[in-house]
This record gives C-alpha cells, sequence and structure tokens, in this order.
C-alpha cells in the first residue's frame, strides 16, 4: 500500500500524471472499471486521458484482457531518470559492500515530494518480508531513512516537507504530531544517525545516516534494517560507523555529478 499523499496537478498534465499513479499504485494491470472507481475524474474525462497516455506509449493495454499497465515509453524514461537523477548508479558498489559487510538489508532513499522514495536495495543474505523495495514510496515521518533525510533539510524545505505527512499511526511507536518528530532532528543530527524503532512495521527496526551534500544538506539516505528477533537496536548502533562511512563515500562520489541537494 502507497502511504504518500496524493498530489494533484495542475491541467491536463497534472491529470495525466495522476491517472498514470493510480494505474502504478495497483501493482498489476488494472481494467478501466477500476480505474474509473478510484478516480476523481468523470468518466468521459478519464477515457480522454486514458486513451492520450495509450497512444504515447506511456500505458499499455491489453486487448485479450481488457487492462492497462505502464507502458514500455514510462519504462524507458524511469530507467533514464534512474541513471541520471538518482543516487542509485553512484552508489551501487558501496551498498554492495555494506550489506556484504554488516550482513543485513541496505536500503538506498530520497525525499519525493517530502516522501521517501526507496531507489535501491540489498537484501540481507538470509531475507526479511517488509514493506520497502526499490521504486517504492514510504512515509517520511516514520522511517529511519525518512528522519535522517528530514533532519538535515533547509528550515524552509522541512517546514514544507512536514506539512506534507500523514502523521498516521502504523504502530503503538509511531510520530504522530510534528512536535514529536522534531524533538528527536536534534539528537538525529547531533548524533548523525536516526532509528526506526518499529514506528513503519511491528518488528522492522533500522538505523539510518543522511547522504550529505557540501552544504550539509541531506540529497538521500542509508539505511541498514533488521527485525527484532534478529537484532536489538544496540547491535544497530555498534554498525554506525561502517553505515556513516559509507554514506560520506556516496556523498564524495556523488559531489563529482551535478546532484540537485534539497
Amino acid at each position: 500500500m502507497n502511504t504518500a499523499a496524493p498530489r494533484s496537478g495542475e491541467g491536463t498534465i497534472g491529470k495525466a500524471l495522476e491517472v498514470l499513479d493510480l494505474v502504478a499504485a495497483q501493482e498489476r494491470p488494472v481494467r478501466f472499471s477500476e480505474l474509473l472507481a478510484l478516480s476523481p475524474h468523470p468518466k468521459a474525462t478519464l477515457y480522454r486521458l486514458i486513451q492520450t497516455l495509450t497512444h504515447l506509449g506511456m500505458l499499455r493495454y491489453d486487448v485479450d484482457r481488457q487492462t492497462y499497465a505502464p507502458g514500455l515509453r514510462l519504462v524507458s524514461l524511469a530507467h533514464a531518470a534512474w541513471r541520471q537523477s538518482s543516487l542509485a548508479p553512484i552508489a551501487r558498489s558501496h551498498i554492495d559492500a555494506l550489506s556484504e559487510t554488516v550482513g543485513e538489508t541496505v536500503h538506498l532513499a530520497q525525499l519525493d515530494g517530502g516522501q521517501v522514495l526507496y531507489v535501491d536495495k540489498r537484501n540481507a543474505t538470509d531475507p526479511i518480508e517488509m514493506y520497502s523495495q526499490a521504486g517504492k514510496v514510504g512515509p517520511g515521518y516514520c522511517t529511519g531513512v525518512g528522519k535522517a533525510m528530514l533532519a538535515f533539510l533547509s528550515e524552509d524545505a522541512c517546514e514544507v516537507a512536514l506539512s506534507q505527512q500523514a502523521w498516521f499511526a502504523h504502530t503503538a511507536h509511531t510520530h504522530t504530531t510534528r512536535d514529536s518528530l522534531t524533538a528527536e532532528f536534534a539528537e538525529i543530527r547531533r548524533d548523525g544517525v536516526a532509528y526506526d524503532r518499529e514506528e513503519h512495521e511491528p518488528g522492522i527496526i533500522c538505523i539510518a545516516a543522511p547522504i550529505l551534500s557540501d552544504s550539509g544538506r541531506s540529497i538521500g539516505a542509508l539505511s541498514v534494517t533488521t527485525s527484532t528477533t534478529r537484532k536489538s537496536l544496540d547491535d544497530l548502533a555498534s554498525l554506525a560507523p561502517h553505515l556513516t562511512a559509507t554514506a560520506r563515500d556516496i556523498a564524495v562520489a556523488a559531489a563529482k555529478w551535478q546532484f540537485p541537494s534539497q
């Protein structure tokens, strides 16, 4: 389930992007009737948008099953964005090495509209079932990578990002107000790491570190994630030196690119 807040676009382009988001969110081919039930647009408007997106190759229509799915042109654009706009290609060798060293799941993420976009992932030797996957969007306020990035945003950027949080209580440990979350930011900035203390999923914990630009603002974050049946928060704290060193190495590599900072 995508926990990101819906975005409202402007004009026809905004509406078309909303339709693409809706199709992608289903995570399977979907019929027009299903999209109509989920979409705020009238039937005629939705049909026109879908037909245009299909003609442009952004959606693919299966005649036999009468379903729509993301098109090959959209896949091609997604790969181009992954290569040119994400940290993933730059960080690949670094997260490979970190995952091998710590033996646990490693996530690489960036902020997108106040939410967490997971851009890469390395599974542990013995993987754990969890929400996060590369390409998925998660909440900023209750994930380790989200808190690590939010804590190092500029004051204005942080204010905008906090206004985009849902503050839904996923577990008994979730921050449900901005005051409780921002109170933790000083600790995150002091220690250079953030923790997910079962705030997004029961039994899932992590330690995360921001990837900082030369100006000290977050351009991404890195985490080591495990379960409470395998490790404790103290166990994760012992991995902080490996995690923060890797985050610094990725930052140095990213500085050689014209990478947009927050």
